[in-house]
């Protein structure tokens, strides 16, 4: 393959982004990626005659920088994204659950304002919680604790732990609240509820996720000279002596003057064994750790709906149900499971027959299931444990012209679709300013 300018190493989000960016400012990128498709752990699949995502994801209204990038590949956001003011219902075989609604009222009065008027918790209580919310909404400790301990020393009352504290953490982080990052977890918080109102809105896919970026992405770039080469896996990297580097693939191999590794952590690990100066990169990326998610999905008749988007479980194996019809598949749910536990050690067939019954005894007027399909990703995130930050890597490297995005690079966020996303756009703008476009 002839040399290109930059070459980035992986077609999920960061790296699409990262290719976008560098294209839209005149740059001739080359994505190789080795999967038969782009779009990463947030891709479209085809599973039986219905065509889902390899994991259901939401969004958050603060994704500034993913809907940026929306708008520069000329996508309307209701086209794609269905966004909804934050309402949880937190659903418990035994007992009432939570609901929480926020209010229309400026931030972060709507979430408190929310939180005195939530069911399936007392006012008083909620009140008591008040000072200790505000303080984790204003937390800036050096020191990284567990949310389990910032919870304990905000004074959060065992009710609102359970059954909203947790479960959001689980959510955002993919991690436990007993090990998960309290200075993650706080700006998570901070990102959703301490700006505008509308940053905590929900916004739920109405496509597939191909349909998202992946496709558009893809248009764009062959429609200004880039290239994004799927099944292309790259097996190595060779510093330049005169600058620059080689990009070897199986059979082929391309120069470049930036390489962009967008790749999972443990492949990026991989990729920079050997390499001059990234020893402690290599390091840290050893030592970041990951989490799965399960995404078990049921076909309903297409009558059967739930009353939101969006329904969260406690107590159970189900963490959230998704009613796929917004999403363009009547009568399909998506039940979400993040984090470790014991579903992980059952089969596919074990595991589908836990979660029908655990939605059954949650909606027993609903007949039963038909094709079901089970997505495991595991490895989905990397582990956001108290402490990781210091593990993370910086997107600028040691060795000239090698330059990382991915969710597990810094930024203050966990693994999510905007921390990718921002990396990827944020890493081609560092190439754009240390070598301008003449």
């Amino acid at each position: 393959m002839r040399p290109v300018d930059t070459v980035v190493v992986g077609a999920g989000w960061s790296g699409l982004a990262a290719a976008v960016e560098l294209t839209r400012a005149g740059r001739e990128v080359t994505v190789l990626e080795s999967a038969p498709q782009a779009g990463g752990r947030a891709r479209s699949v085809s599973l039986g005659d219905q065509t889902l995502d390899n994991g259901q994801h939401i969004l958050l209204g603060a994704y500034g920088h993913m809907l940026e990038l929306l708008g520069t590949l000329d996508i309307p956001e209701a086209e794609v994204l269905l966004r909804l003011p934050l309402d949880l219902s937190m659903r418990a075989p035994e007992h009432r659950g939570l609901s929480l609604s926020t209010l229309y009222l400026p931030a972060p009065l709507h979430l408190l304002g929310g939180l005195l008027s939530a069911r399936g918790v007392g006012f008083f209580e909620t009140l008591g919680a008040l000072p200790g919310i505000r303080r984790m909404l204003g937390w800036d400790e050096a020191e990284d604790i567990t949310v389990a301990t910032l919870l304990q020393r905000c004074g959060q009352p065992e009710h609102l732990v359970r059954g909203l504290w947790a479960p959001l953490c689980l959510a955002a982080l993919n991690t436990p609240l007993e090990t998960a990052s309290a200075r993650l977890f706080t700006r998570v918080l901070n990102l959703a509820f301490t700006g505008h109102r509308r940053h905590c809105d929900l916004l739920i896919p109405r496509v597939d996720l191909d349909r998202v970026l992946a496709e558009p992405a893809r248009r764009y770039l062959e429609a200004r000279g880039s290239r994004l080469l799927t099944g292309h896996r790259v097996t190595a990297l060779e510093a330049l002596d005169g600058g620059g580097l080689r990009v070897r693939m199986r059979d082929l191999a391309v120069e470049a003057r930036h390489v962009v590794l967008a790749t999972p952590a443990g492949v990026t690990a991989a990729l920079c064994t050997g390499l001059p100066g990234l020893k402690d990169v290599v390091l840290g990326l050893e030592h970041l750790g990951h989490e799965p998610i399960c995404t078990v999905y049921l076909r309903y008749p297409p009558e059967v709906r739930l009353p939101m988007p969006m329904v969260g479980v406690l107590d159970l194996t189900a963490q959230w149900i998704f009613d796929r019809r917004h999403t363009g598949n009547p009568g399909v749910m998506a039940v979400v499971i993040s984090g470790p536990g014991p579903h992980m050690e059952l089969d596919n067939d074990a595991l589908t027959r836990q979660v029908a019954a655990e939605l059954a005894l949650l909606y027993p007027d609903w007949p039963a299931a038909g094709e079901t399909w089970v997505v495991r990703e595991k490895r989905a995130t990397f582990q956001a444990a108290a402490g990781c930050e210091a593990h993370r890597p910086s997107m600028r490297t040691a060795l000239p012209g090698l330059w990382l995005a991915g969710d597990h690079v810094q930024n203050g966020l966990p693994s999510t679709l905007e921390g990718a996303v921002i990396n990827g756009l944020q890493c081609a703008r560092a190439i754009l300013a240390s070598h301008p476009v003449t």
